[in-house]
């Protein structure tokens, strides 16, 4: 049985004569090779989930500034307007999720703080969906920013480092790729250009600026699953994982970039499932 196997569950198996054992290493190899349905589903929640971050931006780039704000239809436009239309983008493709991120400014610097409130402009938008398919109970996730209005040279810049973290590492990724090294390999562009990351931080104290988490993680009946890429990462890749690959960078009080794609790992390389742009102005996408 896996690690979450209900204790009360167990306990009447066991009475009932049943050895259990944990192994949760079976389950998460099982489910790591997708099959046609779970791809075919995957493939779905994705057009879903592009579907939800067409309409946020459409939202943020219609908006017009108002007494440091954003307005859009005499009212002001908010996380939670912009929530409850990707949620109905996502009922028409046939998906849903239970909650999501729309973070405008510092509340994206903030793990995974799901959102709330106006929305003003120069200030980063981070947009992390993952959306279900009915169909097949499988997931897909992809993160977008966007600025409504003039983003300073400071977030472009953030913007050019992030997509060139998650171009370096969509390069490396294939059958038996190192996942550490995959997790290195986005650290190296951040630390090039002087943003502290997880394996620069001073042992036993937080990071809450830079990039600070995690690469990315598996995608399939579970929006987290085998494997993992971060600096505790072991194993490498195999041909029919689904992955995301999603670097970041953050400062508190003020907000990040987050770029998060979908790919499905190959023998040769990988499928980037995510067909979506990366400009941080809304009106480009």
């Amino acid at each position: 049985m896996p690690n979450g196997f209900p204790v009360g569950l167990a306990d009447l198996l066991r009475d009932r004569g049943v050895e259990l054992t944990v192994d949760q290493p079976l389950f998460d190899t099982r489910r790591r090779v997708k099959n046609a349905h779970e791809l075919a589903g995957i493939r779905r929640a994705q057009r879903a989930a592009e579907a939800g971050m067409r309409v946020a931006a459409e939202l943020i780039a219609r908006a017009e500034a108002r007494n440091a704000t954003l307005a859009l239809d005499g009212e002001l436009l908010t996380a939670e307007r912009v929530k409850a239309d990707v949620a109905a983008a996502f009922d028409e493709h046939g998906c849903s999720s239970e909650d999501f991120i729309v973070a405008p400014g510092p509340q994206g610097a903030v793990g995974h703080d799901m959102g709330s409130g106006p929305i003003r402009p120069g200030e980063p938008v981070v947009i992390d969906l993952w959306p279900r398919d009915r169909e097949s109970s499988c997931f897909a996730d992809m993160t977008r920013t966007f600025v409504a209005g003039d983003s300073g040279d400071e977030l472009r810049e953030w913007q050019r480092l992030t997509h060139e973290a998650l171009r370096r590492v969509t390069e490396r990724v294939r059958a038996g790729a190192d996942c550490k090294a995959l997790f290195d390999a986005a650290c190296d562009v951040y630390e090039q250009a002087g943003h502290p990351t997880l394996r620069t931080k001073e042992e036993g104290v937080p990071l809450r600026e830079g990039f600070f988490h995690g690469l990315g993680h598996g995608v399939g009946l579970e929006v987290h699953e085998r494997p993992a890429m971060s600096i505790y990462a072991d194993g490498t890749l195999v041909a029919g994982d689904v992955i995301t690959i999603e670097p970041g960078t953050y400062r508190p009080g003020f907000g990040g970039v987050r770029l998060e794609d979908l790919v499905l790992v190959t023998e040769e390389g990988c499928e980037v499932l995510t067909d979506f742009p990366y400009e941080l102005d809304a009106a480009a996408a």
